[in-house]
């Protein structure tokens, strides 16, 4: 049998990187995006150890782009996990003096892009196939200068869940992998240590979980994930 396939967006570091890592080590062909070039180069060399892999440079904003991910991938896609997130203007500011041009910027990549690659990717994902959007809890609890990404992650979250109404033979799940030490953690929160946050590694085997096991489509958290393997 052939490999399965996967698209994984924003692989270039952080969970992105870590999860990609599992699945080539499980055998999966994967196809990969980043914006940095050097850092998705280095990855892609990394995983063409292990399995087939595809590394294209762009931003999933990008319509172009998103049509070459989705192109790349070929028929069928059992997976498609859409990682790539903006934070918005770092230190974060308040929602009463955000700038509105740069919240259209953190939903093209946050809401709009997940939903376009999964509409361009649905008619090749077989009955069974996954769609992880990675969420945040930011998108339902209200902290302070998180308004910007917060929402667009609650948008990302509805749109997961009326997806899976309207796929009932697919599986489609928002996850909160929780916080992580990220460059975007640390950007969110300049001048703070935060070297006693858990390693994007640590939330791998969760994700696993969900794109290897028989959940239902739905929202889930790391943690309660972690909890219930247990």
């Amino acid at each position: 049998m052939s490999a399965p396939t996967a698209v994984v967006t924003g692989a270039s570091r952080g969970l992105g990187r870590e999860l990609a890592r599992a699945l080539a080590e499980r055998g999966w062909r994967l196809v990969i995006d980043a914006r940095g070039p050097e850092a998705l180069e280095a990855v892609r060399g990394e995983l063409a150890e292990a399995t087939d892999v595809v590394a294209l440079r762009g931003d999933v904003a990008d319509e172009k782009h998103r049509r070459a991910l989705i192109a790349a991938a070929g028929r069928p896609v059992q997976l498609l996990v859409n990682n790539a997130s903006e934070l918005g203007p770092s230190p974060l500011p308040r929602l009463s003096v955000f700038p509105l041009e740069e919240l259209e910027r953190v939903y093209r990549t946050n809401v709009f892009a997940p939903l376009r690659l999964a509409q361009l990717a649905l008619p090749s994902i077989a009955t069974g196939g996954r769609i992880l959007n990675l969420t945040s809890d930011a998108a339902v609890e209200a902290y302070e200068g998180w308004g910007g990404y917060g929402s667009s992650k609650a948008a990302l979250d509805q749109l997961s869940m009326v997806l899976a109404a309207e796929h009932p033979q697919l599986r489609i799940y928002a996850v909160d992998p929780g916080d992580m030490r990220t460059e975007m953690h640390q950007r969110a929160a300049p001048g703070e240590d935060i070297s006693g946050l858990p390693e994007p590694v640590e939330s791998v085997p969760a994700l696993l979980d969900l794109i290897e096991g028989q959940r239902p489509s739905g929202r889930y958290s790391v943690t309660e994930l972690s909890a219930s393997s247990v």
